[in-house]
């Protein structure tokens, strides 16, 4: 169950909602997020939830059967809409493009993609400078100075930064830097890391881990919301299988499934998802018309001498082609709906 508190309810009035709902038997955890406060409770007993409506300082309440509570659409019907300012949201209603290289390398390189997005309309730049790699002798990113220089080109040309955040230190000092933190593949199941982002005003992108399923997804953004950041995105972006024909698999059904399950944005990484460039332009269609809320992908002036992520990586030529096809597609799609 979901309590929704009111506004300017006293310290006694949520006290004295508090005793109701334990005399019934359930244990109650309070969440104060952006937007408003709630009272997560947890018991089996079955009982007339009109009880708990009725009470003084209650603004709603809603039953909840999912463990993932506060990111279930049980209780919030409408989606979540993010604004990241400058009218760019993301979220039911509009295709939210994002693009860039796996790695920040240098000015050039920033500057080029920059210019690129801006011809093409798109808001929103990914690039990594603290970089998670398999191996320890790779490229692990140019750090807080090249976020500094990536901050500076995408000011100066109204591009919203999206960029990975890798661990509890790295959240404060990138904060003034970045639009949205991003957790990658492999933290998604840093709880720690979770938490701490909870603590902070702004949005998340979430990414599915590699072995992950879709309840350890959901899970995992509770952990965000529950301690305070209603600012999220769940993003998919291929699961590690047997397959070795292409890097991931990309998992399409997780797209209706979550954008049922949940009422955050869901957003789509084709470039990850499939690891193969010839591929990642038909599974960026097919995430759209599975009702993904946006694309992220990796593009790169030359993706051939890409530090990163080379084989997965669009030039621009191809990434120009895609950002078109995906906005057509979209309109297309809500046409018909």
């Amino acid at each position: 169950m979901i309590i929704q508190l009111e506004e300017k309810l006293s310290e006694k009035g949520k006290e004295n909602i508090q005793a109701k709902v334990n005399s019934i038997g359930y244990q109650t955890t309070e969440v104060k997020t952006q937007k408003s406060n709630y009272l997560v409770c947890i018991g089996k007993k079955e009982f007339d939830i009109r009880l708990i409506g009725s009470l003084d300082g209650v603004y709603d309440v809603h039953r909840v059967s999912d463990s993932y509570k506060l990111v279930s659409r049980k209780w919030k019907v409408g989606a979540t809409r993010i604004d990241l300012g400058d009218r760019i949201i993301i979220g039911e209603g509009r295709l939210a493009l994002m693009a860039g290289p796996c790695s920040i390398e240098s000015e050039d390189q920033v500057q080029k993609v920059v210019t690129h997005l801006v011809e093409n309309g798109v808001k929103i730049m990914r690039g990594g400078v603290f970089k998670p790699r398999s191996s320890p002798y790779a490229f692990r990113g140019m750090g807080m100075e090249g976020l500094k220089m990536f901050n500076r080109i995408c000011r100066e040309n109204g591009i919203k930064i999206i960029s990975e955040v890798m661990q509890v230190s790295q959240i404060k000092e990138m904060h003034d830097y970045i639009d949205i933190y991003q957790v990658g593949a492999r933290n998604s199941q840093n709880f720690n890391l979770l938490d701490a982002l909870g603590g902070v005003d702004k949005p998340v992108l979430l990414k599915r881990g590699m072995s992950g399923t879709i309840y350890e997804l959901l899970q995992s953004a509770e952990y965000i919301f529950s301690h305070g950041n209603e600012k999220l995105m769940l993003c998919e972006r291929g699961i590690r299988t047997y397959e070795t024909a292409y890097r991931n698999t990309f998992d399409l059904n997780a797209i209706p499934v979550l954008k049922e399950k949940t009422h955050l944005p869901v957003i789509a990484d084709p470039s990850h998802g499939i690891g193969v460039r010839d591929y990642v332009a038909a599974i960026s269609l097919a995430a759209v018309m599975a009702g993904a809320d946006g694309i992220i992908i990796e593009i790169h002036p030359d993706p051939n001498s890409a530090i990163s992520d080379s084989e997965q990586t669009l030039n621009f030529d191809e990434s120009g082609h895609l950002f078109r096809k995906l906005k057509s597609t979209y309109e297309f799609l809500h046409k018909l709906n």
